[in-house]
């Protein structure tokens, strides 16, 4: 019998390959899952900051060391307010733009909050709005400082500015120094990250000006911190480049980070707008510092949102413009420490890196004149942001 040869088993057919469904459902559906994932991981804080501070000897605190331009994962000369940038909040989720033009029959009850002519200027408001939300206000009479060269509601600022400051802080806080204790190495120096901010008790006097040059300055810088108006809380959740709208549309402009140094310090270079030794009884500082557990919105919107607004109602340790006396720069500028933080432009820099925040807030923060926490992006936004304006003074 012949044997017949064992035909090779023919080879199996590859799988079909499922194809992905096309149309407007796959491609809602691959926007919903990227919208989703940028969502989760932008309301993520940032990370902490790092205080590299040597021990052995007081603290030199120059202009170079205050300014903050790192981003958040790198390590910065000054502490970074980590603790104050848990507030962080990314640009809000694309149907925000929808809702900027939202307006309401009747001002929404925000308890004690901004003026509604004010918050509607920022998000996304006409000039003619912004200018009237600061209408009508008659200029403060008895206040320190000068409105010379400048309008009802700003005072001047005029000197010659120091550039680069030496401050050396005598006495610090006793959380931050059990801080640096707990992250110090064999080598006497603090490592790794820390959601504990520097605070300074008490500077040296004088503070030494470390330029060859003083810079002469002459401008107009609001009085209270925007709205502008005594007795008012100042406006938060809102972005550098709705700050910088809203003060064009009143003929202004934001700040820039020296203008902000100078209004705060005067020619003094005081660390605090009231002098060298920190005073929470001065300015509304060292509150205690709550962690946000809400997303939040910018602030028209957020009061539409009740889960929005009773989480900022919980958060809001603000007190009204002016309302503190004692907290008042050499120029006449109230709250430049302390109460919100207030956006600055950082000139010299390029989109979306020309944002700076000073001054420091209501939480136990640095809190003081030079500091600039340099990492907020210009569409970020959180809870205890704000602004202040300038304006070019009048020719003499």
């Amino acid at each position: 019998m012949s044997r017949r040869s064992r035909r090779a088993a023919p080879p199996a057919a590859p799988p079909r390959r499922r194809r992905a469904p096309r149309g407007p459902c796959a491609v809602s559906l691959a926007f919903l899952c990227g919208l989703t994932a940028a969502i989760l991981a932008c309301d993520s804080p940032p990370p902490a900051g790092t205080d590299a501070v040597a021990s052995g000897g007081p603290e030199r605190a120059g202009a170079a060391a205050d300014v903050e331009p790192a981003p958040p994962d790198a390590v910065a000369a000054q502490p970074s307010d980590a603790a104050a940038e848990l507030s962080y909040t990314p640009a809000e989720p694309p149907d925000a733009a929808a809702e900027l033009s939202y307006t309401p029959a009747e001002p929404p009850d925000a308890g004690a909050a901004m003026s509604y002519a004010a918050a509607a200027a920022l998000d996304g408001g006409s000039p003619d709005a912004a200018a009237e939300a600061l209408d009508g206000g008659a200029p403060d009479a008895g206040l320190p400082g000068s409105s010379e060269g400048c309008p009802d509601d700003m005072v001047l600022v005029e000197g010659d500015y120091c550039p680069v400051v030496d401050q050396i802080c005598l006495k610090h806080h006793k959380e931050y120094e059990k801080d640096q204790e707990r992250r110090a190495t064999p080598y006497k120096e603090a490592e790794g990250p820390t959601s504990v901010s520097e605070r300074c008790l008490e500077y040296r006097r004088p503070s030494e000006c470390l330029s060859k040059k003083r810079a002469p300055m002459r401008f107009c810088v609001d009085r209270y911190e925007w709205p502008n108006r005594k007795g008012e809380l100042p406006a938060l959740l809102v972005s550098w480049r709705q700050a910088v709208k809203a003060c064009e549309g009143v003929g202004k402009r934001l700040c820039t980070e020296d203008e902000f140094n100078f209004a705060c310090e005067g020619e003094e270079m005081l660390p605090y707008t009231y002098g060298f030794a920190r005073d929470a009884a001065k300015c509304n500082i060292d509150r205690p510092f709550r962690q946000r557990e809400v997303t939040l919105y910018h602030y028209e919107r957020c009061m539409r949102h009740p889960r929005c607004k009773a989480e900022l109602e919980r958060l809001d340790q603000r007190v009204p413009a002016g309302s503190m006396p004692a907290c008042v720069s050499p120029f006449g500028a109230y709250d430049l420490n302390g109460n919100i933080n207030e956006w600055v432009v950082r000139p010299g820099r390029k989109s979306p890196e020309r944002s700076g925040l000073k001054g420091g807030w209501w939480g136990p923060m640095r809190g003081r004149c030079r500091p600039t926490v340099g990492f907020h992006k210009e569409e970020d936004y959180g809870y205890e942001q704000g602004f202040r304006c300038c304006k070019d003074a009048a020719a003499r």
